[in-house]
């Protein structure tokens, strides 16, 4: 299985939550790898923005892209760690409850087994997740440069590529809103 180049690549429109107290625009590494490679895969890089650790803060700018439906989906890097700040799972799970949306429990699951490849044990301190809400997949991956990568090439891209067989997020998304 994987990409079947007889179909025809159908890009959707991505944003980019980067969630730190401390990144800026000139140093956000991981929201520049996320960029580069949504436009690598031929997506459209519909918005990007940095907020800090604050649940609320996430929810908010989280819910004004799930109100947009001109954005598909949005991965945020940062904040799915063990501390204290790390407060990214809350916030998705906020609005998961708020707006009766749903948890894709395998991709946690999968960027873990991933992520072990790479790092070994320490990727259970990851607590990387995704939910679908108001039609909008929201997907969030740690903030290393490193797990961004893991994420996004040994998952999203093939699950956010519509020629993906024998199945992909993008042929689900005209469903998503059905009760």
């Amino acid at each position: 299985m994987g990409i079947d180049l007889e179909r025809s690549f159908t890009p959707i429109n991505i944003a980019v939550l980067t969630v730190s107290d401390t990144r800026t625009a000139q140093d956000d590494t991981s929201g520049d790898i996320l960029a580069a490679r949504i436009e690598g895969a031929g997506h459209n890089l519909a918005a990007r923005v940095i907020v800090r650790d604050s649940a609320d803060t996430i929810v908010e700018q989280l819910a004004v892209w799930v109100a947009d439906p001109s954005i598909d989906a949005v991965v945020s890097t940062g904040g799915t760690g063990l501390t204290g700040r790390d407060v990214t799972p809350e916030a998705l799970a906020r609005l998961r409850e708020t707006s009766g949306g749903r948890d894709i429990p395998g991709f946690g699951e999968l960027f873990r087994w991933l992520s072990f490849k790479t790092i070994g044990t320490s990727t259970i301190q990851s607590r990387a997740c995704a939910i679908v809400t108001g039609g909008t997949y929201i997907f969030a991956l740690p903030g290393s440069n490193g797990a961004v990568k893991d994420g996004w090439d040994g998952i999203l891209a093939e699950q956010l590529d519509s020629r993906n067989r024998p199945c992909n997020f993008v042929e689900l998304m005209p469903r998503l809103r059905e009760v």
